[in-house]
């Protein structure tokens, strides 16, 4: 009789029977220490290249900012760098750079955003796996090709249609800005719906709802964060262009205009950069200070957006 009890129960002296031991600390393998260390050592120099980026631009660009003076340099309407008396007023490529990305974001995140529902939702399958690949490509074209069709294609285009001088202008540079942003807000919006869980469609359909109704109304607000990202990607890929809109916007430091030559951030930065020096070069690394500063405030803004939105 007891040693049917103890059979049913199980010998505390057998092994077997015996729970399993949990490693500490000191019992972690040596591969997986390995393994940590080589992440923290990757996350730690993502954070160091970024300190290491800010810090220089603001060493390099603030002694100009300082000669040239904050309202002058910011506010100012003209630069020239290299006339006998220079001003450096960044006041015109500011504005340009503000209105081609909200111009290129206006017509490119609508477009890429539909593009994403229709591969995620809508298109049969053999039709998304023919589109995959084409987007794909597009993300992987030279931005030196954009701006050579641009140039040969869109540039006479708006000259003839709008009978300018030159079709060398601002409309220029949106556009293809807007071309250049939809691989990025497409993938990554496409890839936000995808995952949004089946139950969530199920369900609004289980109410009533219509397919439309359900995409625009219950999938997008689901996978809004993902595609808050892609809209992020989207606007640091339009600021931070500079060969493609160096051939197509005319590089002309004007006041912007739909139809005429303008002069960007970048470009401002990639055309006198070579052959610059002395306060003038100073000058444009307080332009790439202005332009971090810009695209950090950017992100920051959408980020508290996204973080009240997602307490409310």
């Amino acid at each position: 009789m007891l040693m049917n009890e103890r059979s049913l129960r199980g010998s505390p002296a057998d092994p077997a029977q015996k729970a399993p031991r949990r490693k500490g600390k000191a019992g972690v393998r040596p591969l997986e220490s390995v393994m940590q260390m080589i992440f923290f050592l990757c996350g730690f120099i993502a954070i160091a290249f970024v300190l290491v980026i800010t810090i220089y631009l603001i060493i390099s660009g603030l002694p100009a900012i300082r000669e040239i003076g904050l309202v002058e340099f910011l506010f100012g309407q003209e630069w020239a760098s290299t006339a006998k008396e220079p001003k450096f007023g960044i006041l015109p490529m500011i504005l340009t750079s503000v209105y081609g990305t909200a111009g290129a974001i206006v017509i490119g995140v609508p477009i890429g955003f539909l593009m994403a529902v229709f591969l995620s939702k809508v298109a049969p399958r053999r039709m998304a796996n023919l589109i995959r690949p084409v987007v794909d490509l597009l993300a992987g074209i030279p931005s030196i090709v954009y701006g050579l069709v641009g140039l040969m294609v869109l540039v006479p285009l708006i000259r003839e249609t709008f009978n300018t001088a030159a079709g060398e202008s601002l409309l220029a540079a949106i556009v293809v800005l807007a071309i250049m942003i939809l691989p990025s807000i497409i993938s990554v919006s496409e890839t936000a719906l995808n995952a949004v869980p089946k139950e969530y469609e199920e369900a609004s359909l289980a109410l009533g709802a219509t397919d439309i109704e359900t995409y625009f109304r219950v999938s997008a607000p689901a996978a809004k964060s993902g595609i808050a990202a892609a809209v992020v990607l989207g606007v640091g890929r339009a600021i931070g262009e500079a060969m493609a809109i160096m051939m197509v916007a005319g590089n002309v430091a004007n006041m912007p205009d739909l139809l005429s030559s303008v002069r960007f951030l970048t470009t401002g930065i990639a055309v006198e950069l070579a052959y610059s020096s002395g306060l003038q070069r100073q000058a444009l690394f307080s332009i790439g200070l202005v332009l971090f500063l810009f695209i950090m405030c950017i992100n920051v803004i959408l980020n508290v957006f996204l973080k009240r939105d997602k307490e409310d």
